[in-house]
């Protein structure tokens, strides 16, 4: 990307739109374009295209989607498979009408199978079933991908698609009801110290192990996908280690200075028992995560005491 060109990053308010354009800007990039979901309704269709056609972007970053915790998608299936549907089939297809150069979408590592073998290399996407509390998004997402690569294959559009792991930093989401599991997490565990709680709960056993990903680091991979790669096959983005919700749990109650007990409910779902993503395709390109999770979960709760002044 031209240091000029014209980059459009949609959901630029997000996580991972807001953290997209903090990279972009820190390289130089000069033209970046964004628009709120309230100047911009990606849902119409007549109004993407306009946008796109009007604005002309050259690169375009998809991080536009309605996302949520498991809470948010037993809640609310139909609004999270349509929404996400609509707004991805409108820009794929916005983005083929006007010539746009090159187009990254972000997936999910939630499109995977249930039951994956660890940890997940890319080719086993569709080998198997979703984990059912949130199969509407995950659905949403994979066909995502798929138009991506059927608008490359019948018009050689470069359209590319990334799977990033569980995202967490700046800009997250820390409502209770619509969070996922570590910024709800911090969250609790703030309220619980401020109020000078004796016991947290959280969700399911706390066997289940997860991945996390700092949000930046995300941002420094897509860029360098967007740079470095030109291919149909979807890329992991991750760290490639895990962490059980246990020790996850204990780690924030640590950065949050929360000192009571930790008790776990397992009338509560678990989700996908493990989910690790291989990431050795990223890395054999030459990028690699660069944020631990003890620094990167202390610069975001830093971040979200100061966003509640």
């Amino acid at each position: 990307m031209e240091l000029s060109a014209k980059i459009y990053v949609a959901g630029g308010r997000g996580l991972v739109g807001s953290a997209i354009i903090r990279k972009l800007r820190h390289n130089g990039c000069a033209h970046i374009i964004e628009r709120s979901s309230k100047m911009l309704d990606l849902r119409d269709q007549a109004a993407t295209l306009s946008f796109f056609r009007n604005e002309q972007p050259e690169y375009v970053f998809v991080a536009a989607a309605k996302v949520g915790g498991i809470l948010a998608n037993n809640t609310y299936p139909a609004d999270f498979i349509y929404d996400n549907l609509i707004m991805e089939t409108n820009m794929i297809h916005a983005a083929h009408e006007t010539g746009v150069k090159k187009m990254l979408f972000l997936g999910s590592s939630c499109i995977y199978p249930k039951f994956a073998p660890q940890p997940i290399k890319e080719e086993y996407l569709l080998t198997g079933e979703l984990e059912p509390t949130n199969e509407p998004y995950a659905i949403a997402k994979i066909a995502g991908i798929k138009l991506c690569q059927a608008y490359r294959k019948q018009y050689g559009d470069n359209f590319i698609s990334v799977m990033p792991t569980n995202l967490y930093g700046i800009n997250d989401n820390f409502d209770l009801e619509g969070a996922h599991v570590l910024p709800a997490l911090i969250r609790r565990f703030h309220e619980a110290k401020q109020r000078g709680d004796s016991a947290v709960s959280v969700w399911g056993t706390g066997t289940p192990r997860r991945e996390f990903l700092y949000v930046d680091d995300l941002a420094e991979a897509c860029c360098f996908l967007m740079e470095h790669y030109d291919d149909s096959d979807i890329v992991n983005i991750g760290t490639g280690s895990d962490i059980t919700i246990v020790e996850l749990a204990h780690l924030l109650a640590k950065v949050t200075g929360y000192q009571g007990d930790i008790v776990f409910d397992p009338t509560k779902p678990d989700g996908t028992p493990v989910k690790r993503l291989d990431v050795s395709k990223i890395n054999q390109l030459g990028w690699q995560a660069k944020t631990s999770l003890a620094d990167g979960l202390a610069t975001t709760y830093r971040w979200f005491c100061e966003s509640k002044k």
